[in-house]
């Protein structure tokens, strides 16, 4: 039995319920009655006889403000959580926000914004933007922590209910070390990954320490951390927003586009376009009393 979780950031109600179980058995689902998560916020149509990607065609877009995250029913719960940074987890682009402080945030936002794309290589990218930033105050790194750095709403609930639950908790960042580990320490993750800065006689060097963590990396450490646990794939969660994100988005058990590119989002087996990063314990059962913030 698969499960189809609407996810509604404006509200739900049962008409809307009725609406999207209709939309499933126009396209041959045999459906079972709607359960609710949060009344009003998430709710759970069983089921049945049509694969995952008809039922997602069949919801995504039908009831405005709504996402959707179609998956088996079993195994909802992951044990496993691999997770980006930037965009994410945090509200902004670290690097662009660095630029600010060197005067050059526009030059630096539009590669930024074509490498998550995918338009640009990563790594080719990165060591680009990073060099423009050389000779920039080793200071502007924690000016820029306290000024701009903010969580992303619901990612704090997100990783303390699923360690409470027993899951792990994985930070993989092609951002900076710098960022991430604070990053990872607010929120509560048990691992930050991510690249390190080059830093000399208190200033930037404009270089970034190899090897960097790019997309390549990313998948390599969901399938570490999963080896690792002794998990069965369908036990993993990755979630991003960009193009570097897509190997690991597509190697976990359950791989999410949260407010994501395009090319992301078309490679995801579920999006998350409307709710904050809280819509991941829906995905996954649980219902408000149970979350921990």
């Amino acid at each position: 039995m698969d499960i189809a979780t609407l996810i509604a950031a404006n509200g739900l109600n049962g008409a809307d319920l009725e609406s999207a179980r209709s939309a499933l058995s126009g396209v041959g689902a045999l459906t079972h009655d709607p359960v609710w998560i949060d009344e009003g916020i998430a709710a759970d149509i069983p089921f049945g006889r049509i694969d995952r990607t008809a039922a997602r065609a069949a919801l995504e877009g039908l009831l405005p403000g709504t996402d959707v995250v179609v998956q088996p029913r079993a195994g909802r719960a992951k044990r496993l959580l691999v997770a980006d940074m930037d965009s994410t987890m945090i509200t902004i682009e670290c690097i662009d926000e660095l630029a600010d402080y060197a005067g050059i945030k526009p030059q630096i936002a539009e590669v930024t914004e074509r490498a998550m794309r995918g338009e640009l290589d990563f790594e080719a990218a990165l060591d680009a933007r990073v060099a423009l930033l050389k000779g920039l105050p080793a200071s502007a790194i924690d000016r820029c922590h306290e000024e701009r750095v903010r969580l992303m709403p619901g990612a704090r609930a997100l990783i303390q209910t699923m360690r409470a639950h027993g899951a792990r908790c994985v930070l993989v960042s092609g951002g900076f070390t710098v960022f991430a580990d604070r990053v990872a320490a607010a929120i509560g993750f048990d691992r930050a990954v991510s690249n390190r800065l080059g830093v000399e006689a208190e200033a930037l060097t404009g270089m970034v320490a190899r090897p960097i963590v790019g997309a390549a990396a990313k998948r390599a450490l969901l399938i570490e951390e999963r080896d690792a646990l002794g998990l069965d794939p369908m036990a993993t969660l990755a979630v991003g927003d960009g193009a570097n994100d897509i190997p690991m988005i597509e190697m976990a058990g359950l791989g999410v586009a949260y407010h994501a590119k395009p090319k992301t989002a078309a490679a995801a087996a579920a999006r998350i376009d409307h709710s904050d990063l809280t819509a991941l314990l829906y995905a996954q059962g649980y219902p408000r009393s149970e979350w921990v913030e």
